[in-house]
């Protein structure tokens, strides 16, 4: 296992409440402990035992507290800034200190649990220069996003601060990165830099290498009062250590017409897509509870001609910026764009093929699985069709049948037996989540 570097230098203004300005914000208690043990303790519990700590408010007392590292099983060093240098500016300071070729990067601020090999063996297989974690949030609308490739590329970043006139993805930046030795270089000496508005930004822009790793694992900023009493009920009901991918996971896949939004035909146009009226609620019922949130749909309007895959891509991200204005998001989204029938003279013959991953195949499911670590007997899928249902029976998991769109009337599969029949997703996920009253 490789190198961490955490930034532990924040004051935490925020925070006065809870430090009293008597305490470095990494050092605040969250659920009786010291956030930045909490972090060194899930380093090392990886196998992480070389941690660079750069400090600089109090660092005293971070220095008082965990000295060289040797009680905890590890070594520590420390880099202080005697003024303070940005979120990268002492990266420039960090060479003689490494040992490989790539470390971890940690702000202070975050409580994470996290599969850190599944994330280093990403970074490594791309090839890439910089690794950030990244992931949806409940919030989208007043977070800066990451624009990623299909590949994961990072294509540059979308401010907060920007007018957004066009539907967008729902990805954000966690704070948790992968860096090559190399980007240490690119930093100036001792001069204040922004990590992403500078240092990445500028790396982007010149062609280097810099990738997004998007998981579902728990990374959460607790820079307030407000998060870290939530990031406490969090860790209290097993969601923070229960995300981590190295645990099986479980997961309601949901069908998209007819079940998160409203059965207008074959959707194709950005403007047909309405959620159904429960859906964000659904969906944010799904979000917190030990469930992750994969939509799974068949979209065979590609291979018919009636749009190309951007066209269905922009959909989606108008789906996940609608339920992102309301609190929810998705895990992941998946689609199929294949259809096999052949002979229309409009169609698509790319996508005019069989495939595994049209549902009733359980090719999309499989895929999640393997990304997330899934069970599937512990899952569910949920949707508005026979074929839904069958795609269920297919992979081994749990089934419901929801009665908006087509209701289970479209007579595929009528051998399929459900084993939920709710009046809509939002009665299904109740009833799923045990929050049914």
């Amino acid at each position: 296992m490789t190198q961490a570097v955490i930034m532990a230098g924040g004051k935490g203004t925020r925070l006065r409440a809870v430090t009293g300005d008597e305490l470095p914000k990494p050092m605040v208690p969250v659920a009786g402990k010291p956030l930045l043990l909490r972090q060194i303790e899930c380093l090392r519990e990886q196998g992480v035992d070389d941690i660079v700590l750069i400090v600089g408010y109090l660092g005293e007392k971070i220095r008082d507290y965990f000295r060289d590292g040797a009680e905890l099983g590890l070594r520590i060093r420390y880099i202080e800034e005697t003024t303070p240098l940005g979120t990268a500016g002492a990266l420039s300071l960090l060479p003689p200190l490494l040992t490989g070729e790539d470390f971890f990067l940690v702000f202070g601020d975050l409580l994470f649990d996290v599969d850190l090999e599944r994330m280093l063996r990403f970074h490594r297989e791309k090839g890439a220069e910089a690794t950030l974690f990244v992931h949806p949030n409940s919030h989208p609308f007043d977070s800066d996003l990451v624009l990623c490739g299909e590949d994961g590329r990072v294509l540059g970043f979308d401010s907060k601060h920007n007018v957004r006139d066009s539907w967008y993805a729902n990805c954000v930046n966690a704070g948790l990165y992968v860096l090559d030795r190399s980007v240490c270089g690119r930093v100036p000496a001792n001069t204040k830099t922004d990590l992403e508005k500078e240092l990445l930004s500028g790396m982007i822009a010149s062609g280097a290498a810099v990738y997004g790793y998007r998981s579902p694992e728990y990374v959460k900023d607790v820079g307030t009062v407000e998060r870290i009493a939530a990031a406490t009920e969090e860790l209290s009901a097993g969601l923070v250590a229960g995300r981590n991918l190295r645990r099986k996971q479980k997961a309601v896949f949901l069908d998209r017409d007819g079940t998160v939004n409203r059965k207008n035909g074959l959707v194709w146009r950005e403007e047909q897509l309405e959620l159904e009226p429960c859906a964000a609620e659904a969906v944010r019922l799904i979000n917190r509870s030990g469930y992750l949130a994969v939509l799974a749909t068949n979209q065979p309007v590609v291979a018919r001609g009636l749009c190309s895959m951007e066209d269905v891509e922009n959909i989606h991200r108008k789906l996940e910026t609608l339920l992102g204005r309301e609190g929810a998001y998705l895990d992941a989204v998946l689609f199929c764009p294949h259809h096999p029938d052949k002979g229309y003279p409009e169609e698509n013959p790319a996508y005019k093929i069989p495939c595994h991953c049209r549902k009733p195949d359980i090719g999309m499911l499989r895929s999640a699985a393997e990304r997330f670590n899934i069970d599937l007997s512990a899952s569910w899928v949920v949707g508005d069709t026979t074929v839904d249902i069958q795609t269920g029976v297919n992979a081994g998991a749990h089934t419901a049948l929801v009665l908006t769109g087509d209701a289970g009337r479209d007579g595929k599969y009528p051998a399929a037996e459900p084993e939920l029949v709710c009046g809509d997703l939002l009665q299904a996920v109740k009833k799923i989540t045990g929050t049914e009253a």
